[in-house]
């Protein structure tokens, strides 16, 4: 499991990488811990207590770049979450939306935040997302998300799986 910046998106290598995760170990205990490429410094993944974050693909950086090149580069790696949400939704079911805004405004207004949210935030990934769970006849939650941090920043489309359920903090 692996992607590189840039790469064109592979629905099919997505997919296979998702199952991946979803049979992989996943830290029972733990502080939050992001990882990366020796060679080149690229987040990999991130593990915490009960969840692992995985990249799935990332777009090219978006340096000197302004609109209409922006917002096809946005509406191709919303097509590619679309897709791959799609897929998911045949496999597992109908996804639900954990929209990010509420733990995201409490991380801004310096409140503690639960360490998945905040191992997604670390890594710039503020959009909402669509989760199954728990699937495939395990006890684990996966989820899927795009984001970036600026206007330069790749966006990136990275899964997450968890072993206890992933909700909003409204609806608990």
């Amino acid at each position: 499991m692996s992607c590189r910046a840039g790469e064109t998106f592979d629905a099919a290598r997505a997919l296979a990488d998702i199952e991946e995760l979803l049979a992989g170990p996943v830290p029972a205990t733990g502080p939050t811990a992001a990882e990366g490429d020796p060679e080149t410094g690229e987040w990999t993944a991130t593990g915490g207590e009960g969840f692992r974050v995985v990249p799935l693909w990332e777009g090219d950086p978006l340096t000197g770049v302004y609109a209409p090149e922006w917002n096809d580069a946005e509406d191709a790696a919303e097509a590619h979450l679309a897709a791959l949400v799609g897929e998911l939704d045949r496999r597992w079911g109908p996804h639900r939306a954990v929209p990010l805004h509420l733990p995201l405004l409490s991380r801004q207004e310096g409140a503690p935040v639960e360490p998945l949210f905040g191992a997604l935030f670390d890594e710039d990934l503020y959009g909402d997302l669509s989760v199954w769970g728990p699937v495939g006849g395990t006890d684990r939650w996966v989820g899927v998300s795009v984001g970036h941090s600026d206007g330069d920043a790749p966006l990136v489309l990275a899964a997450l799986v968890s072993t206890s359920p992933v909700t909003a903090p409204d609806e608990r």
